[in-house]
């Protein structure tokens, strides 16, 4: 379990409360991404930074689902001289850089091949982290994640060296993502929460973050997908994402995101698309062995029949969360998205050597399970 001690802004307006985070702070690196950057929010936030004089250094162009080589091109760029803060406003793309700049921009740090390796990091400069989607929780994670082209998948980075500092969730700065990025979004955080709740590993802690962060999700994720300018569902929204990063903190994610990794690392799927396509698959493997869990998780739901039987509930969920990703007009198979149905064996290898997710599931399942669940992503012949 892991103490995240990050301190917290938040609300709609509190963009001018961060001026006494940058206290002090005299060379600073802005990461963001070309979308981003040109937010009117950001502007307002980087015309802070460079107030009083700050030397102030802009990387604004994170890929999505960027990978070592994207990273180490990012460092060969920046200056010589020592950052005293790493700010980063973004998905969590741009959150996951930021954490590793703030290690890698450290003084005598390791090098970004020996974080890739297994070593961790021991100190880093201060970062904040203002998420602008709803939905990965980096802003709570010890997590950064990259994908290795080379190896078809992703890997982890994992320290609560990374943790920021200090966290703002500012809503306004989410009211311009397009629907389908506050849907996939969305319900990546609806899959940490979930994954987490029902890990091997789940205890009081991550239990109790991950059932406020599915209320919070389940009242809101419509509301802010269809009415994107209503920020009190916004605001909701990113501190249910909040939530489901500090449930990775104490618990950890399993058979949704280790089948998700190869879809992103050999594939490029956007990674909350990878998670809705694989999440109703694998909680109908996994909804036997979490049948109370499930039953209490729909309670949560608005207007939820609530006299079911628990074994009922858990079936009702299952259906919930097919229904949700057609209701969200998300891709509901691989097909449609270009995933040949030859490459399952290889998916599915890759899938189950992602051992530390793997771990965490409640079930086990064998490498004819995972291509199970693989091709029913697929138009049935």
């Amino acid at each position: 379990m892991i103490t995240i001690n990050s301190t917290l802004i938040s609300g709609a307006g509190a963009i001018p409360a961060l001026a006494p985070v940058l206290a002090g702070k005299q060379r600073v690196l802005l990461v963001s991404d070309a979308n981003i950057i040109k937010l009117p929010e950001t502007g307002q936030i980087a015309s802070l930074i460079a107030a009083d004089g700050r030397d102030v250094h802009v990387i604004d162009n994170v890929p999505p689902e960027p990978s070592q080589h994207d990273v180490a091109r990012i460092l060969n760029a920046l200056p010589t001289a020592q950052i005293d803060l790493v700010v980063g406003i973004g998905g969590g793309s741009v959150l996951d850089v930021a954490k590793l700049l703030s290690v890698l921009c450290a003084p005598a740090s390791k090098s970004l091949e020996a974080l890739l390796a297994g070593e961790k990091p021991t100190h880093r400069v201060a970062s904040l982290l203002i998420p602008t989607t709803a939905g990965t929780g980096s802003e709570a994670t010890p997590n950064a994640i990259l994908a290795i082209p080379e190896q078809s998948t992703k890997v982890g980075i994992i320290s609560p060296v990374l943790l920021p500092d200090y966290v703002a969730l500012l809503p306004e700065l989410t009211t311009s993502m397009p629907a389908h990025i506050a849907s996939s979004t969305g319900i990546d955080a609806l899959c940490h929460l979930i994954e987490c709740y029902t890990s091997t590993v789940a205890n009081p802690v991550s239990d109790n973050v991950a059932l406020t962060g599915l209320r919070k999700l389940l009242h809101n994720l419509d509301v802010a997908v269809n009415q994107p300018h209503n920020l009190n569902a916004k605001l909701e929204m990113l501190w249910a994402s909040y939530y489901g990063g500090a449930a990775i903190a104490h618990a950890g994610t399993h058979l949704v995101h280790a089948l998700s990794y190869p879809l992103g690392g050999k594939y490029h799927l956007p990674h909350g698309v990878a998670n809705a396509i694989l999440l109703a698959p694998c909680m109908k493997v996994v909804r036997p062995h979490a049948v109370e869990k499930f039953a209490r998780v729909w309670d949560l739901i608005p207007d939820a029949d609530r006299t079911l039987s628990d074994d009922e509930k858990s079936h009702a969920l299952v259906a919930y969360f097919t229904a949700l990703v057609k209701r969200l007009n998300l891709p509901d198979n691989l097909a449609s998205l270009g995933v040949p149905r030859d490459d399952v064996p290889a998916l599915s290898e890759a899938a189950l050597n992602v051992k530390r997710l793997m771990n965490n599931a409640p079930c086990v399942v064998s490498h004819d399970d995972v291509q199970q669940i693989y091709y029913t992503l697929f138009p049935q012949h």
